[in-house]
Parts: C-alpha cells; structure tokens; sequence
C-alpha cells in the first residue's frame, strides 16, 4: 500500500488559508493544523499548562495559557522563545505523528503550516500549496480584523516570506481573490488532479 501524499499547506495572513483548509476538509481529505493543536494543548486543561508554567510562571490560568502575558515573556528574548518552543514542537510532533498513523490509508492529507517557508516544514512534505490573493484585497481583509492596524500589519508582512516568494516555490497555488465558489473549485479541481496522479481516483 502506498504512502499518503502530504500537501503542505501555507499562506501569507489575510490570504484565506484557513478557509481553504476548510474546504479540503469538506472534500474529505484529513487536514492537520499545527496552529490547532497547539491551541487544545495550551488551552483548559491541555498538557501543556504544566511544563509551560513551570518554565514561565504566571503565565497561565484556569483558562489556559494567557497569551498576552507568556507573548511579553518569550517575543523579545530568543532564549525563552527557544525554550517554549522546545516544550511545544516536541508535543505538536507526537500529535502529528498520531494523525499521520490515524490516516494511513488516506490518499492525500494536508498539513496546514502558516510559516512552511519561514521554519522547517516544507522538508517534511511532498508537494506545496500557497494560497494567494492581491495585495490590496489581502490588506482590506487583515485590516477588517478586530483590534489590528497598519503598524501590526506591517510588522506581521515584514516577518513573513513575502507572497511573491511563496509563488514562485509553490507546486500548486490556489487564488483567493475570486468568489468562495471558484475558490472552492480550484480546491477540488487540485484535489482531483492529485487523486489521479496517485492512481487513487477510483
């Protein structure tokens, strides 16, 4: 039996990534989101409270992690940014490796990684998908979003690999910037193309 085929899946903030995880999701390919995750295990009760408290304390409540407090902790000290993210990778690791084992028989799953080009996680996939739109129509979007402004904005832009970038290292882009049913289209048009190259169509 052959192996799943990974896409990876990534796009600059405002770009719709989210949406056409979605949209996977619904097409019946297993998408697993790191962001996710990372969400449960810092949130009421996740696994992570413990070991993240004991390195930064305070920085957690009986809601979960306080995000505001541990982001002034760790944002501008690569030292304790390092150390979260050796409490937390090693943890979003088990659980992927878990959904990889859980969807074994799977023709094509998505792993969704915000920052594919920006970390390691274009190594451990098969194929990218970048989910792109036009500048103007992202920035509406971005800026539409409670409590963000320009300077947020920019600062989030500069931390990025730029969208021109992504493109030019993508296997397969989907456009954002039409209406959700041509959005939506594109995705299963791919899905399908993916499907018969793996023979998997059937």
């Amino acid at each position: 039996m052959s192996e799943p085929k990974i896409l990876g899946l990534t796009g600059s903030i405002g770009m719709g990534k989210s949406t056409v995880a979605a949209m996977f999701e619904r097409a019946g390919v297993p998408v697993f989101d790191a962001d996710a995750e990372v969400r449960k295990m810092q949130g009421r009760g996740g696994e992570l409270l413990e070991p993240i408290e004991e390195a930064f304390p305070g920085s957690t409540g009986p809601e979960g992690v306080k995000r505001e407090e541990l982001g002034k902790l760790v944002f501008a000290d690569p030292e304790k940014l390092a150390e979260l993210e050796g409490i937390v990778h090693p943890a979003v690791g088990q659980r992927r490796a878990q959904f990889l084992e859980d969807n074994a028989d799977a023709p094509l799953l998505v792993f969704d990684i915000p920052l594919l080009f920006e970390g390691s996680g274009h190594e451990a996939v098969d194929a990218i998908v970048v989910v792109s739109a036009p500048a103007d129509i992202q920035r509406e979007r971005v800026l539409a979003r409670p409590g963000m402004t320009v300077e947020k904005f920019e600062h989030i832009l500069g931390l990025q690999v730029p969208d021109s970038e992504k493109r030019k290292r993508a296997d397969h882009i989907i456009d954002t910037g039409t209406s959700l049913k041509e959005t939506e289209a594109a995705v299963l048009a791919l899905i399908a193309k993916l499907r018969v190259e793996s023979g998997s169509d059937s």
